[in-house]
């Protein structure tokens, strides 16, 4: 049932494969039913990070289900300007790699707008476009993604409902969240062609797809006011427009975050401490300051009638917040706790912080892991990529230029070195915008990044026979865009699971990693464990996971189920950590949307997090980590 505060109706999915599969199935039925009759389906298609998965099932359905794209016509929504169709990154190239390359469609039934069009003739080319579109009978279904600012196409913020195909200057901000496709923001176009939000109205069913981090536009679009500030909310216009998210994506809408203002609420302990700390935030005090009014006032009414006394549910959600902070990750040894997050028993336990890239595990949790290395744990970290990409070609020849110095300073031959070194500067003095590296560059990239990561397990106090280098197989393409998790990932990391044979496991439960490796490198730790599981592995049911965030975003206060605190001393041991990886320090590339190098984040973060549960009326700590734990 659709909520009454959502304008569009809102399809939530568990994940964004199989909200995917949703929308690839409706275009599917359409295709399907539109041949039925002898008719041509006309697509409206999108781009970016967020259709891909429908275009990976699209393909599924024609490889193994039979599903013809004969009778189909296509019209993509924009395209860079300028650029040459063959780039890597045009939108041309993208649709062709991901989709057309791999069915049956007719070449000429394919448009997309051309990034090589004379800019003096925009406008004549914008308006035949349009006319194509007629032609064709209209737009059966139209494909949309969602920028963070609410663009739909590139249809920034302040886009006229009656906007037409047109030549647009790209908002910042959507430029910095595509700087992963082109390395860094000074090489995106500033310009685009776009089909209008006037032309996307015009299609006569319009499904929208928002998947991870989207989740505050998302509630603006379908919950707020319609404003051209907000493009996508111009679609509550519509008659005929459903967004499809999965569950990040909606989590800030009011039947997700706040069901008690909705109607019927099941009072899950779960539920009754967000609704105190959303409630506590809100008026600005401590969660026992509350009063009964607050409670009426605030529409929680209900919770009082189910729960009785205002201060008895204060005390039920002050002991929830107190009892999740402990200063012992791996449980405290020989004390009987039972509200405690972690088990006592046993002590020392095995721990796998499990680092997507090679600076994951002192970023995110470095307090943590060295509290658990100190309090006498078995800690070892698996980095799960190399994170060669994400390394400055200027490291590559500083590097070099070592290893050649070096050698020559202890009486080593350095020819070899000399060889590599002078290639490897010609080769980054001609490399092209969109040239991958070499194999021999890349490897060189990879090592510098293992060095880092070696030397931080070194400064928490750990033997490199406790670093464990997976390099996942679907991480190693040489180019910006990854592989899906492939099974050779999966039997790497469980092989290494049942060497360890760990007691707690930490990885990062951060679906909002800008180019999405964070999402895979989880998505291989659960598989793998649902195998172990399925297996029977007499270890695994003592077994604990506990989900860190990576560098973008922390968890909500009222989801932490354990909080690290951090003295100052620390939170400086950690940035000392931090500073180790001086590969990733100052401009990296692909950092996504914040400029902030990761040591300032990372205690920006955390000194947050600590701000927030003092708030509550907690003590003051200078920082905190936080965790939640994962059931399988």
């Amino acid at each position: 049932m659709v909520d009454s505060l959502e304008k569009i109706p809102v399809k939530i999915f568990p994940t964004a494969k199989t909200g995917s599969g949703y929308v690839a199935a409706e275009i599917a039925k359409l295709i399907r039913e539109k041949d039925s009759r002898g008719e041509t389906c006309v697509l409206g298609m999108a781009t970016g990070a967020t259709p891909i998965r429908l275009y990976e099932e699209l393909v599924r359905l024609h490889r193994e289900e039979g599903l013809s794209f004969r009778n189909v016509i296509t019209f993509n929504l924009d395209e860079y300007y300028p650029i040459d169709k063959l780039v890597y990154q045009s939108y041309w190239s993208f649709m062709h790699r991901h989709l057309f390359d791999h069915i049956d469609i007719k070449p000429e039934n394919i448009h997309i707008p051309n990034g090589s069009w004379p800019k003096d003739e925009i406008k004549k080319y914008c308006a035949e476009y349009e006319k194509e579109i007629e032609s064709a009978g209209g737009i059966d279904l139209q494909i949309l993604g969602i920028g963070l600012n609410g663009h739909i196409g590139f249809n920034e913020p302040g886009s006229s409902i009656f906007s037409k195909t047109r030549l647009v200057h790209l908002d910042n901000l959507t430029r910095i969240a595509n700087t992963y496709e082109f390395q860094n923001i000074s090489k995106v176009p500033r310009m685009a062609i776009t089909m209008g939000i006037g032309n996307i109205l015009q299609a006569k069913r319009i499904l929208l797809m928002g998947w991870g981090q989207k989740s505050q536009i998302i509630a603006r679009s379908v919950e707020g006011d319609v404003t051209e500030q907000v493009p996508a909310s111009i679609l509550q216009q519509h008659n005929d427009c459903t967004f499809v998210v999965d569950t990040p994506a909606g989590a800030d809408l009011t039947r997700i975050k706040s069901p008690w203002l909705t109607g019927e609420c099941v009072w899950t302990k779960q539920m009754i401490k967000r609704a105190v700390v959303n409630l506590a935030l809100k008026l600005n005090k401590s969660v026992l300051s509350l009063t009964y009014n607050d409670y009426l006032e605030n529409s929680l009414s209900d919770l009082l009638v189910e729960k009785g006394d205002a201060y008895e549910i204060n005390l039920q959600v002050y002991y929830m917040l107190r009892d999740s902070i402990t200063g012992w990750p791996g449980g405290k040894p020989g004390a009987v706790i039972p509200t405690h997050p972690e088990r006592s028993d046993p002590h020392p336990k095995r721990c796998v912080i499990f680092s997507p890239h090679p600076d994951d595990d002192i970023i995110s949790m470095g307090g943590t892991f060295m509290r658990l290395h100190d309090q006498g744990h078995e800690v070892h970290v698996a980095y799960q990529t190399s994170g060669n990409i994400a390394v400055a070609d200027e490291f590559v020849t500083r590097f070099i230029d070592f290893a050649v110095g070096f050698e020559d300073m202890f009486g080593i031959d350095n020819n070899k070195s000399q060889a590599i070194l002078t290639a490897a500067r010609e080769y980054i003095a001609n490399k092209q915008k969109d040239q991958p590296d070499t194999d021999e560059i890349r490897s060189i990239k990879g090592l510098i990044r293992r060095c880092e990561a070696k030397a931080t397990c070194r400064y928490v106090g750990l033997t490199e026979d406790r670093c464990h280098f997976q390099n996942l197989p679907f991480y190693e393409t040489g180019a910006i865009e990854k592989r899906p998790m492939g099974e050779e990932d999966v039997l790497i990391t469980m092989e290494l699971l049942r060497k360890l044979k760990p007691h707690q496991i930490f990885c990062a439960g951060d679906l909002a990693d800008p180019h999405g490796t964070h999402k895979v490198c989880l998505e291989v730790v659960f598989e793998s464990l649902r195998r172990l599981k399925a297996a029977g592995e007499p270890w695994i049911k003592d077994c604990w996971v506990w989900l860190y965030k990576g560098a973008w975003q922390e968890w909500d206060i009222s989801e932490i189920e354990m909080a690290i605190p951090m003295s100052p001393d620390q939170v400086m041991k950690k940035r000392f950590g931090i500073f180790i990886h001086q590969s990733q320090k100052d401009m990296v590339p692909f950092q996504g949307t914040d400029s902030r190098e990761f040591w300032q984040r990372a205690e920006d973060r955390n000194a947050n997090t600590a701000n927030l549960y003092a708030a509550l009326g907690m003590t003051k700590y200078a920082a905190m980590e936080a965790f939640v734990r994962w059931h399988y």
